[in-house]
C-alpha cells in the first residue's frame, strides 16, 4: 500500500516521477502528490483523488513541473481522512525539509506533543508531518547533516517506514531509509542520476541496477558521488549489492487489454509453465528444486508444516495442506499470519514454516517468519518477487515465476503457489515412498498438461460473460466445494468481494446444512465445484438440496458430466485431471467470473476501493 518515487540527476524529473506514481497504482490508494525542486523552490502539488486528478492540477502551472529533482507519493490513509492537507509530501516548519513516506509512526502522538511544546505548529492530522518536523528538530538541535538527522530520528520512532527526504539546502542529494516497508533506488550510469521507488517498476527503462534497502538501512543518494548505505541503530557502514532487474517494460503494461487483472489471467498458462520450468526434467522423470534438495532431512523428518499466509495466498496454503497430506502423508496446519504472530502459537525446532506472500513484502507474514525463526522453525519462503523482504528474511525457498502482477486482485499468483506446493508435495511424497514411481510420472505428466488445459479453459470466456451479465445484480452468492475445491471456493467468494463489491462467501458444500441453506431462495446465485473427483455424488446431493429450494446453481463440472448438467441453471465444463490439480483449472472460471461482473458494474477492476497490492503494515 501506499507508492514513493523519487528522481534526482540530470533531467526534467515530473514525466519521471508522474508516470512512476501511475505505474505504483496498482498498490492502492486515496490521494497523490508530488513536490519539485527547480533550484530556487520547491514547488508542491497534492490532492485527494487519483494521480490523474494531480495531473491536471501541475498543468494549470508549468513552473509545477519545473526541475531535475522530483519526489512523489500515493497515499492509502492511515493516520487522517483521505484529503488534500494529509496527503503527502509533507514539508517542514522550516520549509527546508520535505518528506514522502509509506508506514506507520506509532508514537507519533508523544512525538508531537513534544514538538508543539517547542513551538511547532501542524497543519495534517498525519503522522508523516510529525515525523519530518522531528528531523528538523534533531538538524537544528545537533547541528548535523540531513543523513545524520534522518538517522537520529529514526531511532527515537516506533513502527513501519520507507521514506525519502529532501533539503533543499542540500540540493545534490536525497536520503532513503526503511523499516518494514519495500524501497528500491535505481542507480544511473557513473552516478549521474537515481531513482526512489516502492518497487522497480517506475524506473525500469532508465535502468536495470537496483540497489533494495533492508530493514533499518538509510542510503544516503549524492549524484556524481554515489550512495552510502548505513545502519541506523549503529551507524555501521553496510556494502552495496547492486542487483540486475530481470522485468521488462512490457511485462508491466497491458499489452492490449482492456485491464491488468484480464491480462493476468490470460498469462497463466506462461506463468504455470514457467514456473515448473527448469523443475520437472520429464525425461528422467524427477523434481529437481535445489530449495528442497539441500533441506531434505528436515523436511522428511518434520514433525509437521506450518504454512502462515493471508489473503489470496493464504487460500493456496489450504490447498497446499491437501496436497501435503495426501500426496506426502506429512501434518499440516495452516494459519492466518496476522493471528498466528498474536497467539502464541507452538512452534519447534521439528517444524517447518512454509511462508507464501505474493509481494513477499506482506507485513504480517515477515512477522511471523521472524517469529517461527525465534522459535527454532526451518522457514521456507513462496513468493513471486525476487530480492523481497521474505525472500531474504526466510532460510529458503521457491520463486513462482508468475511475472509482475499488477491487478490488486490476485490472480496468477494463485495458480503459481499452487504449481510450487504441486511440486513440494509430489517430491517429498516420492522421497518418502508415499508415491511409487508409475504414479509420481503420472502426476508429472499430468502437471504439464495443466498450461494446455488453462488455454482451453480461457476459451470459454463468453460463456462465462453471459452468465456475468445474468447474476451480475446478485447482492448475496454462495461458493461451494470440497476437498481440494473447499479452497477454490474460499478464493472465488473472495474475486467477487474484492472488486464487484458484492457479498460472498465460500463454504465447504458439506456445511451448507448448518446454517448458509437458510439464505437460499430463487434469488440466490449458488456457485457449486463438482468435478467428477472427490466426494462427487455428496456434492450432487448438496446440489439437489439447492435445487428443492430454487436456488440458482451455477457448477463447475468435468468434461461429458450428464447428472449436473440436468440439474443446474448452467454449467461450466474443465478438463479432465489428477484431483490434486483440479483447483488450477476450477478457479479459472471462478476469476473470469469476478472479473466480468466487475466490468458489467462499472467497478475499478484493477483498483479496487479501499485496497492495496501488498499490505505493508499491520
Amino acid at each position: 500500500m501506499c507508492g514513493i518515487t523519487g528522481y534526482i540527476g540530470y533531467r526534467e524529473a515530473y514525466p519521471i516521477v508522474i508516470n512512476g506514481l501511475k505505474r505504483l497504482e496498482y498498490r492502492g490508494y486515496d490521494s497523490a502528490g508530488i513536490m519539485m525542486y527547480d533550484g530556487e523552490e520547491m514547488h508542491l502539488s497534492k490532492t485527494k483523488g487519483k494521480v490523474s486528478d494531480l495531473e491536471i492540477i501541475t498543468d494549470r502551472d508549468e513552473k509545477r513541473k519545473r526541475g531535475t529533482i522530483g519526489i512523489g507519493h500515493t497515499r492509502w490513509a492511515t493516520h487522517g481522512i483521505p484529503n488534500d492537507i494529509n496527503s503527502h509530501p509533507h514539508f517542514s516548519n522550516s520549509g527546508e525539509l520535505v518528506v514522502v513516506h509509506n508506514g506507520i509512526i506509532e508514537n507519533y502522538d508523544t512525538i508531537k506533543k513534544e514538538l508543539v511544546k517547542r513551538g511547532y505548529i501542524f497543519k495534517s492530522d498525519t503522522d508523516t508531518e510529525v515525523l519530518v518536523n522531528l528531523i528538523q528538530e534533531v538538524k537544528k538541535k545537533e547541528g548535523c547533516k540531513l543523513g545524520k538527522a534522518v538517522q537520529l530520528a529514526l531511532t527515537q520512532v516506533v513502527g513501519a517506514y520507507a521514506i525519502a527526504v529532501f533539503d533543499k539546502t542540500k540540493p545534490n542529494e536525497l536520503v532513503v531509509a526503511r523499516l518494514g516497508s519495500p524501497i528500491a533506488i535505481g542507480v544511473g550510469k557513473e552516478n549521474k542520476e537515481f531513482f526512489v521507488a516502492s518497487d522497480a517498476s517506475p524506473f525500469i527503462e532508465y535502468t536495470k541496477d537496483a540497489i533494495y534497502l533492508e530493514d533499518e538501512e538509510l542510503a544516503i543518494i549524492k549524484v556524481g558521488k554515489g550512495i552510502k548505505v548505513r545502519k541506523i541503530m549503529d551507524d555501521s557502514m553496510v556494502d552495496t549489492n547492486v542487483q540486475q532487474l530481470k522485468m521488462n517494460l512490457e511485462q508491466i503494461e497491458k499489452g492490449g487489454y482492456d485491464h491488468f487483472m484480464l491480462k493476468e489471467i490470460h498469462e497463466q498458462p506462461k506463468a504455470i509453465t514457467d514456473t515448473y520450468r527448469g523443475r520437472i526434467l520429464a525425461n528422467e522423470g524427477i523434481i529437481k528444486m535445489s530449495s528442497i534438495d539441500d533441506n531434505l532431512p528436515r523436511f522428511l523428518n518434520a514433525d509437521r508444516i506450518i504454512i502462515v499466509a493471508c489473503g489470496t495466498s493464504w487460500h493456496a496454503g489450504l490447498v497446499g495442506e491437501y496436497l501435503f497430506e495426501d500426496l506426502a502423508r506429512i501434518p499440516v496446519e495452516v494459519e492466518y499470519a496476522s493471528e498466528f504472530r498474536y497467539r502464541n502459537p507452538i512452534i519447534t525446532t521439528k517444524d517447518i514454516v512454509i511462508a507464501i506472500s505474493q509481494s513477499g513484502e506482506t507485513a504480517d507474514t515477515l512477522a511471523a517468519i521472524k517469529l517461527a525463526k525465534s522459535k527454532g522453525a526451518f522457514v521456507y519462503g513462496v513468493c513471486n518477487v525476487v530480492g523481497s523482504s521474505i525472500a531474504r528474511e526466510t532460510h529458503s525457498g521457491a520463486y513462482t515465476h508468475a511475472g509482475p502482477e499488477i491487478g490488486v486482485a490476485s490472480t496468477k499468483a494463485f495458480t503459481t503457489q499452487i504449481t510450487v506446493l504441486s511440486l513440494i508435495a509430489l517430491k517429498l511424497g516420492r522421497e518418502k515412498g508415499v508415491l511409487s514411481k508409475p504414479a509420481f510420472q503420472k502426476y508429472l505428466q499430468t502437471l504439464q498438461l495443466i498450461p494446455k488445459q488453462v488455454e482451453k479453459l480461457l476459451e470459454i470466456d463468453d460463456q462465462v460473460k453471459y452468465i456475468a451479465s445474468v447474476y451480475k445484480d446478485a447482492t448475496n452468492c454462495l461458493y461451494l466445494g470440497r476437498g481440494f475445491n473447499f479452497p477454490v471456493a474460499l478464493e472465488g467468494a473472495l474475486k467477487l468481494k474484492e472488486i464487484s463489491y458484492i457479498h460472498a462467501e465460500g463454504y465447504p458444500a458439506a456445511e451448507m446444512k448448518h446454517g448458509p441453506i437458510a439464505l437460499i431462495d430463487e434469488n440466490m446465485p449458488i456457485f457449486v465445484i463438482a468435478t467428477n473427483k472427490g466426494h462427487y455424488e455428496k456434492v450432487v446431493s448438496n446440489i439437489q438440496e439447492i435445487k428443492s429450494r430454487a436456488g440458482k446453481i451455477i457448477a463447475i463440472v468435468t468434461e461429458g458430466d450428464t447428472q449436473v448438467k440436468e440439474i443446474a441453471d448452467h454449467v461450466i465444463e474443465i478438463p479432465e485431471t489428477e484431483e490434486a490439480f483440479t483447483p488450477l483449472l476450477t478457479t479459472i472460471p471462478f476469476q473470469l467470473l469476478s472479473y466480468h461482473i466487475a466490468v458489467m458494474l462499472d467497478k475499478n477492476v484493477d483498483q479496487p476501493r479501499n485496497l492495496a497490492k501488498s499490505v505493508t503494515v499491520e
